[in-house]
C-alpha cells in the first residue's frame, strides 16, 4: 500500500486487511509527520512491514519500493491498493483467491463507480482506456488506472529493474501495458470505487494528465516497432 499523507485512512485499512493473516507492506512515500505517526501505529500490527522513503517519489516510486521489499521477503504475489479508502477492500480475499487459481496472471480491478466520482476523472479515464486499446491493439485491458490489483512479483520486479518506469501516477498505466507486451495474462473483476466526502487526492489534474499524455506518446512509438508481433497476437486471439 503506497501512502502519501493518507495516514487517517491507511491505519483503519491496514487494521482491516491484517485480519487476512498475510504480510502487509506499507510504503511511506515521504509523508508528513502526522501520517508518519499513524503509520508507526500501523507498523505495530502483526505482519506489517513499514518501508519509509525519505523523499516523495510518487506512486510509481512507492509501488516499486513495495515490490522490492516483497521480492526481498520472498513473496510470490502482492495485492496493491490505494491508501485513500476509495477501493472496496472487502474484495481483497476474492482477488487473492483468483490469483491462487491463476498464479501466472495479473488480477486487476474493473472499477464500478457510484455517484461520487468527479466527471472529469470519469472522462479522463475513458480517454486513457481508449489509448490503452490503441497501444496494445487489444481490448484485453478494459481499465488501466485502477490501482487495485494482484501482481505476480517476479515478472514485475524484473521489469521495473530492467526499464526505467514512470515514477508518478502514470505508473499504473505503464506497468499494465508493458506487462501485456510481455504476454503476461490478465484477469479483470469488478470493484466498487467511491470518492469519500472530504477525501484528499494526490492526483494533480494538470500535471498528471500531461504526464499521462507524454506516456501514451512514448507507448505509441513503442507499439509501432512491436506492431508485427501485436498484429500476429491479435490474429491468433492471444
Amino acid at each position: 500500500m503506497p501512502v502519501y499523507n493518507h495516514g487517517k485512512t491507511a491505519l483503519p485499512l491496514t487494521e482491516k486487511l491484517s485480519s487476512l493473516g498475510l504480510p502487509i507492506i506499507l510504503v511511506d512515500d515521504g509523508s508528513d509527520d502526522e501520517t508518519g505517526e499513524y503509520l508507526a501505529r500501523a507498523a505495530a500490527l502483526p505482519g506489517v512491514v513499514l518501508v519509509r522513503l525519505d523523499k516523495n517519489q510518487g506512486k510509481g516510486g512507492a509501488v516499486s519500493a513495495g515490490i522490492d521489499k516483497a521480492h526481498e521477503l520472498g513473496l510470490t504475489h502482492v495485492l496493491q491498493l490505494d491508501a485513500d479508502g476509495q477501493h472496496d477492500a472487502d474484495r481483497a480475499p476474492c482477488f487473492l483467491e483468483q490469483s491462487r487459481r491463476c498464479p501466472e496472471a495479473l488480477i486487476c480491478a474493473c472499477p464500478e463507480y457510484d455517484g461520487s466520482v468527479p466527471e472529469g476523472r470519469r472522462s479522463g479515464r475513458k480517454i486513457a482506456n481508449t489509448w490503452a486499446r490503441i497501444v496494445t491493439l487489444s481490448a484485453a485491458i478494459p481499465d488501466v488506472m485502477c490501482g487495485f490489483r494482484v501482481y505476480p512479483v517476479e515478472p514485475v520486479w524484473r521489469l521495473i529493474h530492467r526499464r526505467r518506469m514512470d515514477r508518478r501516477m502514470s505508473f499504473d498505466i505503464e506497468i499494465l501495458v508493458r506487462l501485456f507486451w510481455e504476454r503476461i495474462p490478465f484477469r479483470f473483476y469488478p470493484v466498487t470505487v467511491t470518492y469519500p466526502p472530504g477525501g484528499v487526492s494526490n492526483f494533480h489534474l494538470v500535471k498528471d494528465n500531461i504526464r499521462i499524455s507524454w506516456l501514451f506518446t512514448r507507448l505509441f512509438f513503442g507499439m509501432l516497432w512491436r506492431l508485427p508481433v501485436l498484429l500476429l497476437r491479435r490474429g491468433s486471439g492471444g
